[in-house]
């Protein structure tokens, strides 16, 4: 694929609106950059917040801890510390820069303002918005669809900034992700030039392999991957693979403070995507421009299943993500679009059925499993085994199982989603 080709500058695009940097789990983070925006809209600290947010937004945030907060969760939580600390200007690492003293604010905020929250009235699955108030002022923020998409700002009634044109899957900030395909993205990976996308992927081994590392060496979470490497040693590579991978999410989930780079809106799908292609690489000692090209597979493959799904759904990101991890590891091996293909396929069969209920330690588990899936992926086909068209919702051909996926995780699993979310909030 030559530079001249639509699709070469439509895969560099994809890849840098994707990759970008998260502090936090990202939905309570986007809720802390709608507050800091809100905030800054005003012009001033707000006496009084309330937040409207969409169900799955409530259930991502319900349960892990705000960063830079002081172990605090929930809504209230990541608003208030993006209304008292935040830097919209720093979008998804809104909260990064956090002091003792604005920590002590977000406490008393939280104890003596009122800040409620009350679902949406809204169709869309990633919807929120974020209401201050000062006497006669106020503003709002919502964002839509993704977590920097603002659509609507007001003041005191008055909007200044309206954006109705975007739906879940495609919007007019982001690059048409329909074009994609396994077998292009597999050529893409070969022929690129690796300077227009070598800074965005040696950020995501910088900072996920270093989350990972935290992971590992903290307590946080459950300790996933400590207990698999306790458990089944270092020194095989699949178990460091899905260790590593696993510790990052152990850490995020529990408010550790180092940023991750994200894939589809998700640091978790982020560190399972690259971590376990980055333990392969060491392991095969490739030299580190393979790596790179490895690592534009797993990203770009995973990106690929998750536009069909959308941002949110009761399907959970790590099985794309595993999957895609499965898929450069594959190329790392020497793989190519006839191996990545059936590895995709026969992961998919495996790991399908894993349920998302929300951001929280178990997460880092289900990581472990869909990693799993995408090296038994591999290894199946390798060995001559494969799962075919007709077993299940496999059908002939990795794009049409890829799109049943897709209807899976977006029309198939949309009750499952709703009884997910009350049984969480307990109804």
């Amino acid at each position: 694929m030559n530079k001249s080709d639509k699709r070469y500058t439509a895969y560099v695009d994809i890849l840098h609106e994707e990759l970008m940097p998260a502090m936090g789990c990202t939905e309570p983070i986007a809720i802390a950059y709608a507050g800091a925006m809100a905030r800054k809209v005003l012009g001033q600290l707000p006496e009084r917040v309330l937040v409207e947010a969409s169900d799955n937004i409530i259930k991502n945030v319900k349960s892990v801890v705000v960063p830079n907060t002081g172990n605090l969760k929930g809504i209230e939580a990541a608003a208030v510390a993006g209304i008292v600390a935040g830097d919209a200007d720093k979008v998804l690492e809104v909260i990064s820069i956090v002091n003792d003293e604005e920590r002590t604010g977000m406490a008393d905020f939280l104890n003596t303002k009122e800040v409620k929250v009350k679902p949406a009235n809204t169709n869309v699955i990633f919807d929120l918005i974020v209401h201050v108030f000062n006497g006669d002022d106020c503003a709002s923020v919502q964002i839509s669809h993704y977590h920097t998409n603002i659509v609507r700002i007001t003041k005191n009634g008055e909007t200044t900034l309206f954006n109705h044109h975007c739906d879940d899957l495609n919007t007019k900030h982001k690059t048409d992700r329909t074009i994609m395909s396994v077998e292009a993205i597999v050529e893409f990976a070969d022929s690129v030039d690796l300077s227009d996308v070598r800074v965005a992927l040696k950020k995501q081994i910088e900072y996920n392999s270093a989350i990972a590392q935290e992971g590992i060496q903290g307590k946080w979470g459950a300790n996933v991957g400590s207990v698999l490497l306790k458990t089944w040693g270092e020194n095989d590579v699949k178990v460091r693979a899905k260790a590593f991978a696993a510790a990052g999410s152990d850490a995020r989930m529990s408010g550790c403070e180092l940023p991750v780079m994200i894939v589809s809106g998700s640091g978790n799908q982020g560190l399972a995507t690259s971590v376990p292609v980055i333990e392969y690489a060491k392991e095969l000692k490739v030299d580190e421009d393979t790596m790179l090209r490895a690592l534009l597979v797993s990203n770009l493959i995973t990106i690929h299943q998750k536009t069909g799904i959308g941002r949110l759904s009761a399907f959970c990101g790590a099985v794309s993500a595993g999957v895609g991890a499965g898929a450069g590891i594959t190329y790392l091996h020497g793989g190519r679009y006839k191996e990545v293909a059936h590895t995709i396929v026969n992961a998919l069969a495996i790991v399908s059925g894993i349920v998302c209920d929300g951001a929280k330690p178990s997460c880092a588990g289900k990581i472990a499993s869909a990693v799993e899936a995408g090296i038994l992926g591999y290894h199946m086909y390798k060995n001559g085994q494969q799962f075919y068209g007709g077993d299940g919702i496999v059908v002939k051909g990795v794009e049409n199982t890829i799109k049943n996926i897709g209807r899976l995780g977006s029309v198939g699993m949309r009750e499952t989603d709703k009884e997910i979310i009350r049984m969480m909030l307990g109804e």
